[in-house]
């Protein structure tokens, strides 16, 4: 893979608002995460990893960037939940892609707060590729919070859901 494809593939990807992405081709392996971007900032911020043999030119390496200092207190903020929500099961995401909380636009969401919720149950969509995969609970009990919004971009393993789990 060279110079060119990279800079191609990092272009679609950001037409297409693709937040990660991982590509291996023989024993060379390319990973591209996009940062969620400042509101006050037109910034990308993008992280190339390349491992196995390298690439012909050298700047391939050199194209990653550090996070702003405002997205790691975000994310420390959302691993460690607050004592009030002891004793709560989190539903997180299985996978990379963009969160709906309905079937389609104008349908009511799948589930809302104070809502009774059974194993099995669909929770929200998630879509990564076109493929529209659906998030089932794991737990039965009442919802207590969705922790995301319609239409945003989610990683794997962010929290979802709260639910009280049925004693």
């Amino acid at each position: 893979m060279n110079q060119k494809e990279l800079k191609e593939l990092i272009e679609f990807l950001i037409e297409k608002d693709i937040a990660e992405f991982e590509l291996e081709r023989g024993d060379v392996k390319v990973r591209i995460k996009r940062a969620a971007e400042p509101a006050q900032s037109g910034h990308d911020t993008r992280f190339i990893a390349v491992h196995g043999t390298p690439v012909a030119t050298p700047e391939v390496g050199a194209v990653s960037a550090a996070p702003g200092p405002s997205a790691t207190p975000a994310a420390h903020a959302k691993e460690a939940p607050p004592a009030s929500e002891e004793g709560l099961h989190l539903v997180k995401s299985p996978i990379v892609g963009t969160y709906y909380e309905s079937p389609s636009p104008g349908s009511p969401p799948f589930v809302k707060a104070g809502d009774s919720v059974e194993v099995g149950q669909i929770l929200c969509i998630v879509e990564a590729m076109k493929l529209m995969n659906e998030i089932e609970s794991d737990v039965a009990g009442e919802l207590v919070k969705k922790l995301v919004n319609n239409g945003q971009p989610i990683e794997y393993g962010q929290e979802l859901f709260s639910i009280r789990p049925k004693k």
